[in-house]
């Protein structure tokens, strides 16, 4: 049973470990990096659909069957599914896996919401109530833009501070007592908006929900930076990964050195006109169920923090002059 130390940390008790996980990426998260992590990809974004909604939900339901492959499982076996992504009321996640006959319980924490899901499928397994619980999202560029910004035709200018949406999916499936990778620690995270405006500044935004986050974990577990191997954010970029730095060591922790951020690690800034790096949902999943759990399986990494951000805004929220509150989930994985 899952208990509860100072402010906001959780600890599983029964080890929820990760036993099967897959990612899906497009064309240019293929030409990255990490090309050589992803389990599937597609050559022109489309997944064999005839729209981009529709190819978004194809790649949540890719992921979910790859993590369902590599640990010889069925949809059978799964008693839930957390699942959610970015499009109005999450279709591309209701959509996506309305055939597969898993019971489905819809979050959304925008780009935090791997992480969320994580979190959520751990505590069902940890209390008993599923013997094996699942968690995937996803984003894709296309449908992103077109549902945020501008109509893809449009072709506007992009400022340096903005990000590019990740075309993406990642799914983990879970379950008590393997012997995997687990989930030790979660930590839900508070709203925190510091009154940042700019829809194409999303680094600024986020940033000061992970420094929040990252905080309260370690004045609650009374460990630093120094313990972990290393430490993820989903898609700070790099302008919200400098001022994740700035916050962190504000408050007596320096993390520079273990810090990595999917947005900059799934795209290279150099060579791919992605500016200030990755986002989206699919994003934090993506690299996190390829690049992070494949360096578990090689025992290069034995103790990680990995937090997915997330920007709370909606299209209506901008036009109307919101300012854009951020969040960010937290987990530990240990072997």
């Amino acid at each position: 049973m899952a208990t509860r130390i100072g402010k906001s940390t959780i600890v599983f008790t029964d080890k929820p470990a990760i036993i099967g996980y897959g990612s899906v990426v497009g064309k240019k998260e293929m030409e990255g990096p990490l090309s050589a992590e992803f389990d599937t990809h597609d050559l022109d974004s489309r997944f064999g659909e005839d729209s981009f909604e529709k190819a978004e939900s194809r790649m949540q339901k890719i992921a979910v069957e790859t993590a369902l492959r590599k640990c010889l499982k069925s949809e059978n076996d799964i008693d839930a599914i957390f699942a959610g992504d970015l499009l109005n009321q999450c279709i591309g996640s209701s959509f996506g896996l309305r055939a597969m006959g898993i019971p489905l319980v819809g979050i959304y924490g925008a780009c935090s919401t791997m992480t969320l899901g994580l979190i959520l499928a751990a505590l069902c397994v940890d209390s008993g109530a599923a013997k094996c619980a699942a968690a995937v999202t996803s984003s894709h560029f296309c449908s992103a833009e077109r549902q945020y910004r501008f109509p893809l035709e449009y072709g506007s200018v992009r400022p340096q501070s903005s990000q590019w949406t990740v075309t993406g999916s990642g799914a983990s499936i879970l379950s008590a007592g393997s012997g995997k990778p687990y989930i030790d620690k979660g930590v839900f995270g508070k709203i925190v908006d510091l009154g940042v405006k700019d829809a194409n500044n999303m680094g600024a935004a986020m940033a000061p929900s992970a420094a929040d986050t990252l905080i309260n974990f370690f004045n609650d577990t009374g460990s630093s930076p120094d313990d972990y191997d290393r430490i993820f954010t989903g898609d700070l970029g790099r302008v919200g990964t400098d001022l994740l730095y700035i916050l962190t060591e504000q408050n007596g922790f320096n993390i520079r050195e273990k810090h990595d951020d999917c947005g900059l690690l799934i795209f290279d800034r150099n060579r791919q006109d992605v500016h200030a790096g990755g986002s989206g949902c699919g994003c934090s999943a993506a690299v996190f169920n390829s690049y992070v759990l494949h360096r578990f399986e090689s025992g290069e990494y034995k103790n990680v923090l990995f937090m997915s951000t997330g920007a709370l805004l909606s299209p209506t929220s901008t036009m109307q002059g919101e300012s854009i509150p951020g969040i960010t989930h937290l987990v530990n994985i240990r072997i």
